[in-house]
């Protein structure tokens, strides 16, 4: 009985459909569009590359005169991205695992072709740091032909790498320092824990590391390690967690100059480590930009005490660092967490905001150019002369 009941209902319900009128006829399948591969034109200073974050690997290219996306450069987890000064390649410092986060550990830096975004090949080197967010953990120099890697496999150490012949040349131990700026003609330099300034020189068999004295307190106002670099004037901008502000000039002798104070260059008062003190401080995960042409920086601050300097920014202060004068002050509606300046005649600001809104800001009146949301999420590199 059930049967046959079950089979009635269903010749009722065909019934139905039948008596519904003609069926129309589906449309004809159409073939899938055709994907058009386009080659990139040579870099230009209104280009900026994004870090997407942890979650989402990879580094987008965005064109800040037209505020679109224009490519998207493959990387992995934790890596460092450089940009061949000559402008045909763009290379990642990565780590990868044969089974995700485990298995065989492979250190390289893999080259992709700058018009394609398509891999060339990868460069095999001895470890890395594992940390991700820095803009001077991975550097190029000589003209593009040398390629610093700072390695903390097992200890503090640079990873000299030739480009030109894509080849490992060999390890630099480098105890207690980090932040590596190339320096023509010499190596690098980089920022030591004991507060001095290390230069390496590279050359030749034998490597010939000297240090400056120490300038700063790594231990009780440590400076930024995204600081701002001109590699061409080989001239360096260090800020400090209280807001001091040194500059550096860099070569086989470097000279460092006497600080001062970002709020004293404002017209406040300046900052302290005294606990519960409220100041205005800088902050951020990439929280300063340098303007090379003009030597203005642009500083992300924020109130609150010492030891917030992992806040977000409410506002940038453009720094004329020559005349030692805060020339402006931008408020930030979504507070930043990064900022870069594009080295253009007429500069740009690019911002990485909380809400993970990449905005770019006209650098002279401040104003909003384009809002592009959820595109952001960490490092903001732009192309330097």
């Amino acid at each position: 009985m059930r049967r046959r009941a079950c089979f009635a209902a269903t010749l009722g319900a065909l019934a139905v459909l039948g008596s519904a009128g003609p069926v129309q006829a589906a449309d004809p399948l159409q073939p899938d569009p055709e994907l058009e591969a386009v080659t990139l034109p040579a870099p230009k200073p209104s280009w900026v590359f994004v870090e997407r974050g942890f979650v989402m690997p990879g580094n987008a290219i965005y064109d800040t005169d037209t505020g679109k996306m224009l490519g998207l450069v493959e990387s992995s987890n934790l890596s460092d991205l450089a940009l061949d000064p000559g402008g045909k390649a763009v290379y990642v410092s990565e780590s990868i695992w044969t089974k995700g986060w485990r298995g065989t550990r492979q250190d390289m830096i893999t080259v992709y072709d700058a018009a394609t975004l398509k891999l060339k090949t990868e460069i095999a080197m001895p470890g890395r740091i594992l940390i991700g967010g820095r803009k001077y953990n991975f550097v190029i120099a000589d003209a593009g032909k040398t390629a610093y890697v700072y390695n903390l496999d097992p200890a503090s150490s640079v990873n000299v790498v030739d480009l030109a012949k894509g080849k490992f040349v060999k390890k630099i131990e480098l105890a207690g320092c980090a932040s590596l700026m190339p320096v023509t003609g010499v190596g690098f330099s980089a920022l030591c824990s004991d507060g001095s300034l290390a230069t390496v020189k590279t050359a030749g068999a034998k490597t010939d590391i000297t240090r400056s004295a120490p300038f700063f307190s790594a231990t009780n106002d440590p400076i930024f390690d995204n600081f701002g670099y001109d590699q061409a004037k080989q001239s360096a901008v260090f800020l400090t967690y209280t807001g001091q502000v040194y500059t550096a000039k860099l070569g086989a002798a470097p000279t460092i100059s006497e600080p001062f104070s970002i709020q004293v260059a404002a017209g406040v008062s300046p900052a302290d480590t005294k606990p519960l003190d409220v100041h205005w401080y800088p902050g951020a995960r990439q929280g300063l930009a340098l303007h090379f042409a003009t030597g203005h920086a642009f500083v992300l601050m924020h109130t609150g005490e010492y030891w917030t300097h992992k806040e977000s920014g409410t506002e940038i202060w453009e720094l004329d660092v020559a005349a030692k004068k805060v020339v402006k002050r931008i408020p930030l509606e979504d507070p930043a967490a990064h900022i870069a300046v594009t080295q253009e005649a007429e500069p740009k600001l690019v911002l990485g905001t909380e809400s993970g809104t990449l905005l770019i800001l006209d650098a002279k009146t401040g104003a909003e150019k384009f809002k592009l949301e959820k595109s952001a999420g960490g490092v903001i590199r732009t192309l330097e002369p």
